[in-house]
């Protein structure tokens, strides 16, 4: 059977009325190059989108969207037990508005300042991690300035608990290209990186990154890890 892909892409959008919202400029770009590209291998892939104007090209790609952080966490909740690899290539958002009951339809304009009383958002890959069996692979992401990207992104891989994580700086944010490093559980010790290509489109990097997660499950797991793949 081959393997079961689990992507999530895009940004969050965290109301504070029905009319307004807080969100962040992930375009969903590179999950869905992801997507795709598993999709074209043969493999299951289902795609987790947030509010995007942009989709998968592959028809095949199980397509399910979300607009909030709570939205994704239910569909990560209903979705995790039947994939093998989860990549979380979205932009989870950190913080959202408190909610206040009954919610204003519209917060009308009014002189002087208003302010916004924001609680922090539950760690969805964190949560995953905690729940995964021992044959899945979870692959996070981690966007960060370049002179902390390596010492944030393994804190996170510790501290996250995930397999792999995949560390780029804030500029690939929805941008066509994107310089990145990875490092897996092996690094915790090591602190070795895999270099990505510099500078190399999204769909090229889609491709090199399934096959650094598949070489990856062959050589730490003894699970089965799906029908192999030829590469150049």
């Amino acid at each position: 059977m081959p393997l079961r892909f689990l992507i999530t892409a895009g940004p969050c959008h965290e109301p504070i009325d029905r009319v307004r919202f807080l969100g962040n400029r992930s375009s969903g770009k590179m999950g869905i190059a992801i997507a795709d590209h598993a999709c074209r291998l043969g493999y299951d892939v289902t795609l987790l989108l947030g509010p995007t104007h942009l989709a998968p090209l592959e028809k095949n790609v199980l397509l399910k969207r979300y607009e909030s952080t709570a939205d994704l966490d239910l569909l990560l909740q209903s979705s995790l037990e039947a994939c093998d690899v989860l990549i979380m290539a979205a932009a989870v958002a950190d913080y959202r508005p408190v909610k206040h009951t009954p919610a204003p339809a519209k917060i009308e304009r009014s002189p002087g300042t208003l302010r916004l009383e924001l609680e922090s958002t539950p760690d969805l890959v964190a949560g995953c991690a905690v729940r995964k069996r021992p044959d899945q692979t979870i692959v996070a992401f981690a966007l960060e300035s370049t002179e902390v990207l390596r010492e944030r992104a393994l804190s996170k891989l510790k501290r996250k608990k995930v397999d792999m994580i995949v560390a780029n700086p804030l500029e690939t944010m929805d941008s066509d290209t994107i310089s990145a490093i990875i490092f897996d559980r092996a690094s915790s010790v090591n602190e070795q990186s895999i270099n990505a290509p510099v500078e190399i489109t999204k769909s090229a990097f889609a491709e090199w990154l399934i096959e650094r997660i598949l070489t990856y499950r062959t050589a730490s797991s003894p699970y089965p890890t799906g029908d192999a793949i030829e590469t150049q």
